[in-house]
This record gives C-alpha cells, sequence and structure tokens, in this order.
C-alpha cells in the first residue's frame, strides 16, 4: 500500500513537470511573435518598450547607489576569509575537545582495565633501568614522547613510583612540552593504582599555597599551572580532589596581585589553554564570527549539565522497565559515567567570576598608568617649552615608563578578547597644553604632522647642499687597513679625559628662565676667564716653527712631501680635489706627527679664506672614521680659541673670530662638532650681545641656524634662544 502511494505520487510530479515545460515553450512562441510583428528585433523592442532609470543613469554615466565593484570585491574577499577562519577555529576546537573527552573517559575507567599482579612479574625491575626511566623524565619533551612510552611499557615502576612522580612535577617542561607530559602520566595512572596519589601530592608541594608566597620562577608556574589543569580535565585526578588546588593556586595568582599585576601573563596563558574547560568563555572575535556566520562553537564537556533527582529517576526507570538491547547498553554506559563527575555549573560561574574581577582590576591599573603617562607628557611639554631640551634621565623615564604601558596595554587587550569584556576607555585630555607650532609632542621626533617654516622637513636648503654634507666617500672602502690600523685607535687617554671633562661641564648646563640666562652665563664666562690667558693661535704658531726647525736635520724627504701636501690644502676649493687630499694623505703620510701637524694647519687657515672652510670641514670628516683623533684635535682647539675670545672682550681680531665660529659651524654641519656644544656657544654670545659678539653670532647662525633648527633634536632649544 506505501509503495503505492509513492508511485502515485511520482507520477502526478511528473506530469505536473510537463505542463510547465509545454506552457513555458508556448510562452516563448508568442513573445517571439509579437515581436515580429512589430518590425524590430526582440532585444531592440524589449529596450524600447518601457523606461528603465537604472538604465538611464548608467547610459548618462551617473554612478549609482550601489556599492561600487571593487569595494564589493573586497568585502567579499574579507568575508570569505572570516568564514575560513572560523571554520579553521571549529575545526581545530573540535578535533582538540573529542581528543580530550577520549582520553578522560579512559582515564575515568582505569581502575576497571588495570592489569593484575602478574602482569608485573614479566616486566623489569632492575635498579638501573628503573633509575635511567625516571632521569629522562625529569627531562622529557615532545621530541622524546614516543621512546619514553616505549621504555615504560616494558619496565616494572611499581617500587618506583613516587620517584617518578616527582620527576614529573619537577621537569621544567615547555609550552610544547605539555602535552607529552599529560600522555606519560594518562600512561602511568592506568597502569599503577597509587600513582595519581602520589602525582597530586607532590604537586601540592611544589605549587604555591599561600597568598603572600612570592612567586621566584613566573616561567615555570605558567607551565606548571596549564600542565596541572590539563591532568585535572584529562581524569588523571578525582575533580573534588583535583579543583580545591586549581582554585587556590589561581586564587593566589590573582588575589593579592590587583596592583601590580606580576601574574597576568601566567593568568592570561591559563585562558588561552584551558579556557574553554573551566570557564566556557568564548573568545570574543569567535563568538561575533560565529554569530555572523550562524555556525555553532563547539563546547567542552567538562562541565556538563548535571541531572536532576527526578530526571535520574526517570532514567533509572525507563532503563529497567525496557527491554531493547539499546536502552541496556545505554543503562551500561550510565552506570560508568556515574564514576566521572563533571565541573558543576556554579564551579565554573565562580572561577569566570574570579577572572572577570581580576580583569577589573586590570582595566584600573591600566587607566591609572595612562593618567600618569599622559601627566609625564605634560611636564615634559612645560619642560621643551622652557629649557629647549629633556635631560637624558627623564628621556629614560618617559621611555621605560611608555614600554611598560604598552606591555600592559597588550595584556589587558588580550584579556579582553578572550572573557569577552569591553577595554576601559582611555580618554585624550582636551587641556593638553599645545605649542603654536606643533600639535602633538613626541619625545622623539618633535616635527610629527608639523609644517616648517619653509614648508619643508629637510635640514638643507637643496640637494646639492645636502649631497656635500652627507654623501662622504668611504676611505674604507678602497683603502688598504694597514694604512690606517694605528691611527683607527682611541683617542689618547689624556686627551679624551680633558674632552670628556669639558663635555660633561657643558652638557650640565641647563637653559634656565630668560631672566636668568645672562646671570648665569656671565658667571660661567668669569669661571673661563681664570683659564688660560694666551692666545691659542700664537702659540700653535711657535709650536710649528720649532717642530720646522727640529725636523730639518731629520727628515727632509717627508718634511718636503707634508709641506707640499699642506699648501696644496689651500688651493683644493671644490669637492673633487678636496676629497682627492684626504686619500692621498691617508695613503702617503698617515703618521701621528704628520696628523698633528695636519690638524694644526688645518685650525691656522688664513683668516681671510673662509671659502675654504667647507671643504676643511668635509676634508676632517671624510677622514674621521679611519682617524678619529684628527676631529677630535681639531674640535678642541676650536672650543679653546672660542672661549679665548670671548674671555678677552677686544675689540680687535674680528676677521679670527668670525673664522672660527663659522669653522665651528661647518664642522656641526658634517656631525663631527657636537650641536649641544654648538648651542652652548651660541648661548654664550646671546647672552653678552654686544661688540663683536653680535658679529660672531650671526656668522654662527648663518653657517648652521638653519641645520640646528630644522634638526628636531636641536629645534627646541634653539628656538628658546633666539
Amino acid at each position: 500500500m506505501e509503495s503505492r502511494g509513492k508511485s502515485w505520487k511520482r507520477e502526478r510530479e511528473e506530469r505536473g513537470r510537463k505542463q510547465a515545460i509545454q506552457q513555458d515553450g508556448n510562452g516563448k512562441k508568442d513573445s517571439s511573435e509579437v515581436h515580429s510583428g512589430s518590425g524590430l528585433p526582440a532585444e531592440t523592442d524589449k529596450k524600447t518598450d518601457k523606461f528603465d532609470p537604472k538604465n538611464s543613469v548608467a547610459e548618462s554615466g551617473e554612478k549609482t547607489p550601489e556599492q561600487a565593484p571593487e569595494e564589493k570585491e573586497t568585502a567579499d574577499t574579507t568575508s570569505e576569509a572570516q568564514r575560513q577562519e572560523l571554520q579553521q577555529y571549529i575545526k581545530e576546537l573540535a578535533e582538540k575537545l573529542r581528543l580530550k573527552a577520549e582520553l578522560r573517559a579512559v582515564n575515568t575507567n582505569a581502575e576497571s582495565t588495570r592489569p593484575e599482579e602478574s602482569f608485573f612479574s614479566k616486566l623489569d625491575s632492575s635498579l638501573k633501568k628503573n633509575t635511567a626511566f625516571i632521569k629522562r623524565l625529569r627531562n622529557m619533551t615532545e621530541m622524546q614522547r614516543d621512546s619514553l612510552i616505549k621504555d615504560m611499557e616494558g619496565l616494572n615502576l611499581t617500587k618506583y613510583i613516587s620517584e617518578a612522580a616527582a620527576a614529573i612535577v619537577d621537569a621544567k617542561l615547555k609550552m610544547s612540552d605539555v602535552s607529552t607530559g599529560v600522555q606519560v602520566c594518562s600512561l602511568l595512572h592506568r597502569r599503577y593504582a597509587d600513582f595519581s596519589a602520589q602525582l597530586l601530592e607532590h604537586w601540592q608541594k611544589v605549587l604555591p599555597m599561600k597568598k603572600d608566597e612570592k612567586i621566584s620562577n613566573p616561567s615555570k608556574i605558567r607551565v606548571d599551572l596549564r600542565f596541572y589543569a590539563e591532568l585535572v580535565s584529562s581524569g588523571i585526578f578525582p575533580l573534588r580532589e583535583g579543583l580545591p588546588l586549581l582554585g587556590n593556586l589561581l586564587t593566589v595568582l590573582t588575589g593579592p596581585d590587583r596592583e601590580e599585576h606580576s601574574n597576568v601573563g601566567i593568568v592570561l596563558s591559563f585562558c588561552r589553554h584551558c579556557g574553554e574547560d573551566y570557564t566556557g568563555i568564548v573568545p570574543r572575535k569567535y563568538r561575533l564570527l560565529s554569530e555572523k556566520y550562524q555556525m555553532e562553537l563547539p563546547k567542552s564537556d567538562f562541565f556538563g549539565k548535571q541531572e536532576t533527582v527526578n530526571e535520574k529517576e526517570e532514567n533509572v526507570k525507563l532503563m529497567v522497565e525496557s527491554e531493547d538491547e539499546d536502552f541496556c547498553s545505554l543503562q551500561h554506559e550510565t552506570k560508568a559515567a556515574e564514576t566521572e563527575k563533571f565541573l558543576l555549573p556554579d564551579r565554573q560561574k565562580g572561577l569566570r567570576s574570579l577572572l572577570k574581577d581580576y580583569f577589573k582590576s586590570l582595566c584600573r591599573h591600566v587607566v591609572k598608568d595612562y593618567k600618569t603617562l599622559e601627566n609625564m607628557e605634560k611636564q615634559n611639554h612645560r619642560i621643551l617649552q622652557t629649557k629647549g631640551e629633556l635631560s637624558a634621565d627623564r628621556k629614560e623615564k618617559f621611555e621605560a615608563a611608555q614600554a611598560a604601558f604598552q606591555k600592559l596595554l597588550s595584556n589587558s587587550e588580550q584579556f579582553s578578547d578572550i572573557v569577552d569584556e569591553d577595554m576601559p576607555h582611555l580618554p585624550k585630555d582636551e587641556n593638553f597644553p599645545q605649542d603654536s607650532e606643533t600639535t602633538t609632542l613626541d619625545v622623539h621626533n618633535r616635527f610629527k604632522d608639523r609644517e616648517m617654516l619653509d614648508g619643508s622637513l629637510s635640514v638643507w636648503e637643496d640637494d646639492d647642499t645636502r649631497s656635500f654634507y652627507e654623501n662622504l666617500p668611504d676611505l674604507k672602502a678602497f683603502i688598504p687597513g694597514i694604512l690606517f690600523k694605528d691611527s683607527s685607535q682611541a683617542v689618547p687617554q689624556s686627551q679624551t679625559e680633558a674632552v670628556e671633562k669639558l663635555e660633561e661641564d657643558l652638557s650640565q648646563l641647563e637653559i634656565e628662565e630668560s631672566e636668568l640666562l645672562e646671570a648665569e652665563t656671565k658667571e660661567e664666562v668669569k669661571e673661563t676667564a681664570k683659564s688660560d690667558d694666551k692666545d691659542l693661535t700664537e702659540t700653535l704658531m711657535q709650536e710649528m716653527d720649532d717642530t720646522e726647525e727640529e725636523a730639518a736635520a731629520s727628515n727632509t724627504a717627508n718634511k718636503v712631501l707634508l709641506d707640499h701636501f699642506l699648501n696644496s690644502l689651500l688651493n683644493c676649493v671644490n669637492r673633487e680635489m678636496i676629497d682627492q687630499a684626504a686619500v692621498d694623505f691617508c695613503m702617503n703620510l698617515n703618521t701621528r706627527p704628520n696628523r698633528k701637524k695636519l690638524v694644526k694647519a688645518l685650525f691656522l687657515v688664513p683668516r681671510t679664506r673662509l671659502d675654504l672652510l667647507p671643504f676643511y670641514a668635509r676634508f676632517v670628516a671624510t677622514l674621521n672614521p679611519c682617524m678619529p683623533d684628527v676631529a677630535s684635535d681639531l674640535v678642541s682647539m676650536l672650543k679653546q680659541d672660542f672661549k679665548f675670545h670671548i674671555k678677552k672682550k677686544d675689540q680687535i681680531n674680528i676677521e679670527s673670530k668670525v673664522k672660527t665660529v663659522r669653522f665651528i659651524g661647518e664642522l656641526v654641519k658634517f656631525k663631527v662638532f657636537p650641536k649641544t656644544e654648538a648651542l652652548y656657544c651660541l648661548k654664550l654670545l646671546l647672552c653678552d650681545f654686544i661688540h663683536h659678539h653680535v658679529e660672531m653670532a650671526c656668522n654662527l647662525l648663518e653657517t648652521c641656524g638653519r641645520f640646528l633648527f630644522q634638526a628636531p633634536d636641536s629645534h627646541q632649544r634653539i628656538k628658546v634662544l633666539l
């Protein structure tokens, strides 16, 4: 009767399908007749039949409100990538939960499957092999999984269970080794009845139990927490014994750590690896994707629903009354599952509440540190406006605070996603003091989002100037190292100490309020006046005359070559000639006495030859990587000469003073003369801005003023000075 009914239904469906096909064919035929009668092609007639606003807009070239093809394609690609990511996550999570459920089921029923006593008599009980195996347990890794299991199957560890448990607990595992540790413990638990109790006892000795107990090794606790949680969820420990220790450990880690949050990495690792078993929280990212694409996420059965008393009695009654084999099998499985205790929902809720409370305290910490960092930024801004620069100590403190905050913020963002909670709002202070020329404060780049006076961020006027001061020949690339081996060594100790002392004195000077600048500078000038009063130029001229007399009898050939070279420097008035001169000196004349004479000759450049200063500075900068003593000696001489002129306050030798400051300015642009010391020189001139100091300041600013003003690390300070 049933087959006849199905046959009748099938015939009726086939008859209906044939009628539909026949009607469709008649409709097409009528349509073609109408089009042929109009005298126009069917397609043309269809177009002229009715006005279509969409077609009209498209023909006129105007944009339709529909999404652009490129945007739609991009959205489709993103959507497909998200869908694939979600599918991959579901696949991996389902496989992970399945394997864990199978392992938990086997371990829960281990008591009924353990071997008899006679089984162990066939295994190796020798002290040597058992001791060696226990030693390997202390150093087990993922790579040793198969060999450890193979060795364990042939050993009788009945007398060594306590040692084996202690070795596993003390093992310094990595995160990648935890699965191996869980499998080894599972095999030992299924074979030896007292292994689980021994292992739990050793865990109780190792894991921190008191709230005031300091964690000495956070890395090991991070791995141990996950390892122990995996052992509990794998059914190796009874829940009534294993869960209290785990809950106490989490309380110890989170309870006293509500201010510093030094254990946030440990708790975050636990949530990432064991959260699906113990909290049931799904990361926000995948929860939103599952809702968007309507895909159900797999859930762990570790916190399975508990049967009420009425439900259990009803199920038992059904199983007793039924004689069906399936129900008998179900009864057997239910009785076996009664030994397995699932994580109670209230315990899961309590653990979830513990983690969310910890996250709330973490959010308060983030907001607090954010405000502290913002206050430091404000203070740095005020100091930059009044003093022109930040001290090295303050910079280091700000950078350290910034790095610590970024790390804390990153941890809180990860925690927020895992526990599916919102991040705190970090508002920007609208009353933050802004400079008239800068929109934001950046300690490392204060020209961020800001145009300079000429609309350019470059410190150079054009590309040719930039090339002259930045593109220097690399002598080390084409000159044998043996030719400058000695000269590339450190500057002599006595000279280094003198330079360091001078630089240290200069670095300690800070720009104060404008009314205090003049008083401080005059005091510094008075202290400088106590030094040597003799003109450095005259001293060097006398030394060179004495040196020539001594060298006349010693090495005439070398003296002739050096004199010819030094005289030729006066004719090096272009880039190619001065670069070739640097190569020639390094190849033929590089000795320590010659380098000393070279420095004196450079310093004693004629005061009327200001055109040579850029080329002499390039010459020194080119030699600097191979002969650092040439640059350091020349810089030291220029500093002494500058202080001499500042101290004398006479109204003579204006050309020598201009030559000195312009030479300093050229060396600044080649980054040979330190910017901070050039700014200090400018400070001395501006604070006693009379007579020749006006001319010297103007020449210094004309030479390197743009460079200092445009450079990020000196802009604010020179701006304050000006």
